[in-house]
């Protein structure tokens, strides 16, 4: 059986602006390899309700998993829970149990949860509730869509939580060999050692280092021993 696969919605004009610069697809990637997930799919779009809804829609029925990041805030430009909510043709308003979380943050909530605030407990009907343990502002879990912060702390805590109760597969195990050679010299043997061994992932990643070209070669798999034998067979073929 193969393994879940997911994809990622990165949301945000300032991460298109280059204002900030985005880590969650980083540790979003190596977190879901740890547990067997395959994602398999990153976009990034602007604060813009027909881009998210979009790519929401075509996301969900594609992927095992889609994870959002972004757009969840108090402010007029966090949009992305009403766009999940119309992605899935819901209602949205502000839910007993999310006010409940944030007010966690305040002394005197009957006063201090204002109009603003409760932004961030409006959450999409039928929603599970994603705890956030760090501001307490909750992301949730609409079918298969798992809507979190974009700040890179508050994701992290966010997808600690989320992650153990999601289906996993086989973890993805993986060997480097460093080639110091260039691509071009070694394509035709490393395309052949590839379509030999095809239950295997062979990828060439190029560098340049003190004058010199060299390849990293990444053997992928689920079985350790096909790793190791596949690794070994570049070994040779490159290495001698």
């Amino acid at each position: 059986m193969s393994n879940p696969t997911a994809a990622m919605i990165v949301i945000g004009d300032e991460i298109l602006s280059g204002r900030t610069r985005d880590s969650n697809m980083h540790h979003l990637a190596k977190q879901l390899t740890l547990v067997g997930i395959d994602l398999n799919e990153v976009r990034i779009v602007a604060d813009d309700e027909d881009e998210i809804v979009g790519a929401v829609n075509a996301l969900r029925v594609k992927y095992t998993h889609v994870f959002t990041s972004g757009g969840i805030g108090p402010t007029h430009d966090d949009i992305t829970a009403d766009c999940v909510a119309k992605a899935f043709g819901v209602s949205i308003g502000v839910r007993d149990d999310a006010r409940a979380a944030l007010a966690q943050n305040y002394d005197n909530p009957e006063t201090e949860l204002t109009e603003t605030r409760l932004r961030m407990a409006r959450v999409p009907d039928g929603s599970v509730l994603i705890d956030n343990p760090i501001s307490k502002a909750p992301g949730f879990s609409t079918g298969n869509v798992h809507t979190m912060a974009g700040v890179p702390k508050i994701f992290e805590a966010m997808l600690e939580g989320l992650l153990p109760k999601l289906g996993a597969g086989k973890k993805i195990l993986s060997q480097t060999v460093d080639v110091a050679q260039k691509e071009g010299d070694i394509a035709k043997i490393l395309g052949q050692i590839a379509k030999a061994n095809s239950d295997t992932a062979i990828g060439s990643y190029p560098y340049y280092n003190d004058g010199s070209f060299g390849c990293k070669l990444v053997v992928r798999s689920t079985n350790a021993d096909r790793v190791a034998a596949v690794a070994a067979e570049i070994e040779a073929a490159f290495l001698g």
